[in-house]
């Protein structure tokens, strides 16, 4: 499979499980975390899936297009190990959606940090809410959930607090 035709997978995969999250949380109080704002298309579709929940975006530096970027309550910079102790105190309540942005092309890399995310983040995530993820959480304490059909397993992660 051609890189291009990976990123469309992956892509379309991230789409069916936002879609998916957003829909199951419906009836879960409060807001939306992201780690990973990128270049600002996943929080752009956020905003449109989930027009009415506040969504906090976490990233070491903005390098998102202009129009997908938080206004500066809503954008906590600075590397996870620092901002994530604090985030709870920072967004005011557990979310009912986290999604996990975090992958680069060092797979090592990636593997640690979703190891520590997976650990750090625990109490970050209301009872009955949703994380989505884009490496396997793995020692995560939240239970794994079955994927939207098409997404192809070990394309994306989801799980249930």
């Amino acid at each position: 499979m051609s890189r291009l035709d990976s990123v469309i997978r992956r892509l379309q995969a991230q789409r069916s499980c936002l879609e998916m999250a957003a829909e199951m949380i419906a009836d879960v109080p409060g807001p939306v975390l992201e780690f990973g704002l990128g270049n600002g298309r996943t929080f752009d579709h956020l905003r449109q899936i989930l027009p009415d929940r506040e969504i906090f975006e976490f990233d070491r530096r903005v390098a998102a297009h202009p129009d997908c970027i938080p206004d500066d309550g809503h954008m906590i910079l600075g590397d996870f190990r620092d901002t994530v102790p604090q985030a709870l105190a920072r967004v005011g309540a557990p979310a009912a959606m986290i999604h996990f942005d975090i992958g680069s092309g060092d797979a090592a890399a990636n593997a640690a940090l979703a190891s520590w995310m997976a650990g750090a983040t625990t109490d970050l995530l209301a009872t009955n809410g949703v994380a989505l993820a884009d490496q396997e959480l793995v020692g995560s304490l939240w239970m794994p959930l079955p994927l939207p059909d098409g997404v192809a397993p070990g394309r994306y992660f989801m799980y249930r607090a």
